[in-house]
């Protein structure tokens, strides 16, 4: 049977088509469009979670076409190009995080409170963050950016900033502490075309940490392939029971 759907005789008009036994790869290329679809803000996290759990226990094509029908390109996505192996499906393509549009924001300011930038926000060339008896989260694994060498500078006194990048980036870290401390654990080269990130400034009786840590979407792929190497694990022991 042909992975392209397009393929199959008689598409869309034959009513058997619904019935036919779906592979590990078309539910495989399912949650693919699922995760895409989240990591867009089409789906949120509890419809997707919804979703794949539903892929993964769809037996035929009827059960899958409507967990991906209300989204765009839908025709395509379940034609289902492969991907070349070991092509990792949540690796970052830096040239779709530049964008010319206008920063989401420039300064974060913390006083005797919080401020959070994450998710898909757009980054300028300078970003400044300042918490003085309060805190700030940073995150840069969803972010988009303007240019390619971007600053990030922290100022704490007895407050606490963390940045939060992904092991893709390129990151520098040059601020210094006093009576405080400034974490440079995170400095070390990325992926090829990454934006290079100077964390810079001031900790005084504060602190700031900057750490690498993966990706919402790689970890979802991660959690997703144990639960498919789960099911399949139940199906085999199912399998060798008959």
């Amino acid at each position: 049977m042909s992975d392209d759907l397009t393929d199959l005789p008689g598409i869309p008009d034959r009513p058997a088509l619904p019935d036919l036994r779906a592979s590990d790869a078309d539910r495989e290329r399912v949650a693919e469009q699922l995760r895409d679809a989240m990591a867009e803000g089409r789906l949120d996290m509890t419809e997707f979670e919804e979703r794949l759990d539903a892929t993964y226990k769809a037996r035929t094509y009827g059960e899958l076409e409507p967990l991906t029908r209300d989204l765009p390109s839908h025709g395509a996505k379940v034609s289902m190009v492969k991907r070349p192996a070991g092509d990792n499906p949540a690796a970052i393509d830096w040239a779709e995080r530049m964008t010319t549009g206008e920063p989401t924001s420039t300064v974060g300011i913390a006083i005797w409170s919080g401020f959070s930038r994450k998710g898909g926000w757009v980054v300028g060339r300078q970003f400044t963050g300042f918490a003085l008896w309060g805190g700030g989260d940073i995150d840069l694994r969803e972010a988009r950016f303007t240019e390619r060498d971007v600053e990030i500078r922290c100022f704490t006194i007895m407050g606490g900033l963390q940045v939060t990048v992904p092991p893709e980036m390129t990151v520098v870290v040059k601020g210094f502490g006093i009576m405080g401390g400034f974490d440079d654990r995170a400095t070390g080269e990325g992926t090829p075309d990454s934006p290079r990130v100077v964390v810079k400034g001031f900790a005084l009786m504060g602190g700031v940490g900057v750490d690498r840590k993966i990706r919402k979407a790689e970890k979802l792929r991660l959690k997703e392939e144990r639960r498919r190497q789960k099911l399949q694990r139940k199906e085999s022991r199912k399998e060798n029971r008959a």
